[in-house]
């Protein structure tokens, strides 16, 4: 029976944490602990989730996907999906983008794609697909939009890693990531479970970056463009590590965001503490360029300070920075704050580990950037090819 199996990596933000909603960079990394997407044509005439019937309003992440790549309409037959991951959920380490992305690569490769040119990959020659380069699908839009192109001419069938693409599993996952939450999502965690690595988000081209897209998404507040970026990591990072340590709190992105809008507003001069967040997270990422890894972990603990001055730390996230700090290079709160996790650059991983759980978190250790979509199947087969 043909089987596809993809897997993409959680995340977790390095800098920029709120300062980014205001435009300065923000810098993520693409972590070890992953979600895994297995496919096969279902046996049962209908969709399957890991066994059971799938109930498409429960899951408007998988739902979206479906309806964009794989369309009823046209003769897709449902499938059986198993998902398998090692990322905790509601916990900030992108475990919904990771979801979004594995499942867009894993539909992408049991599809394969049609182009008008032989063995093209290029966004250019291809008559169907999504991504920052095809002007003529919306993957924001609710339709389908399969057809990038139909022309006249003779169509040709690319399969394989060939007819999966980062910028398409990353442009759908962020299209599902926003339709799930009210037409609002940042594109760093579906770029960053996508491409992997390190990737910076900013207002701005940052010209001492790799560019990788523009991104523009109309929200209920209008209409915003985010542009994404990718740095290159020294090999020097082979000797330093992520540990991520959980709270165990839950603490909605959405009320900590307003939170520190409802302060700018009473305190205007605030914004100050904004731009020197940017300022740190420039910093931060000359540091990573240059592999200066101790001046990272210094400018995570300064980021930290900033954070904790406009309330969005707690005492227990406090409380497992402490825990970490004489065992790291740095620490800070990942993420919206208020609860959720922390992550600290350590050279000795289990020793800031263990701190951090005596002091009551729960803990995962991961390589400083990974790899991103990941194609797991070694014989690969399509299972819808019909055009």
């Amino acid at each position: 029976m043909s089987q596809i199996s993809v897997s993409a990596p959680g995340k977790c933000i390095l800098f920029g944490e709120h300062a980014v909603v205001y435009g300065q960079p923000a810098v993520a990394v693409a972590l070890d602990q992953r979600i895994t997407v297995r496919l096969q044509p279902s046996q049962t005439g209908t969709w399957l989730l890991d066994g059971n019937r799938l109930n498409m309003s429960r899951n408007p992440h998988i739902s979206g996907l479906i309806q964009k790549l794989w369309p009823a309409n046209m003769g897709a037959p449902p499938l059986s999906i198993h998902i398998q991951g090692n990322i905790p959920r509601s916990s900030g380490l992108g475990s919904s983008a990771a979801l979004s992305v594995a499942l867009a690569g894993a539909l992408r490769l049991a599809r394969g794609r049609w182009v008008t040119k032989q063995n093209s990959s290029e966004p250019n020659d291809w008559a169907e697909g999504f991504g920052s380069q095809i002007d003529s699908t919306n993957a924001y839009d609710s339709s389908t939009g399969f057809w990038s192109q139909k022309p006249t001419s003779q169509l040709f069938h690319l399969t394989g890693k060939h007819a999966v693409n980062d910028d398409e599993n990353a442009i759908l996952a962020h299209s599902v990531e926003a339709a799930a939450q009210n037409g609002r999502a940042s594109p760093i965690d579906s770029s960053t479970c996508s491409h992997g690595e390190i990737v910076v988000i900013s207002d701005n081209i940052e010209p001492e970056l790799t560019h990788f897209y523009q991104r523009n998404l109309t929200t209920p507040e209008g209409d915003v463009t985010w542009q994404i970026h990718g740095i290159e990591v020294d090999n020097q990072s082979d000797d330093v590590y992520l540990v991520i340590g959980n709270t165990g709190i839950n603490a909605p992105t959405g009320k900590q965001v307003a939170k520190v809008a409802k302060l700018l507003q009473r305190q205007p001069e605030k914004i100050e503490v904004i731009n020197t967040i940017g300022k740190i997270a420039r910093r931060g990422i000359n540091a990573l360029m240059s592999g200066d890894y101790d001046t990272v972990g210094r400018t995570m603990s300064e980021n930290q300070l900033m954070l904790k001055s406009i309330g969005v730390s707690s005492p227990e996230l406090e409380e497992l920075i402490k825990a970490a700090m004489p065992s790291s290079l740095g620490a800070k709160l990942t993420g919206a704050g208020g609860g959720g996790c922390m992550v600290a650059l350590t050279r000795n991983p289990v020793l800031t580990s263990d701190a951090i759980e005596l002091a009551g978190g729960r803990t995962l250790i991961s390589k400083l950037g990974c790899r991103g979509l990941t194609i797991e199947t070694s014989d690969i087969d399509t299972i819808w090819t019909k055009s």
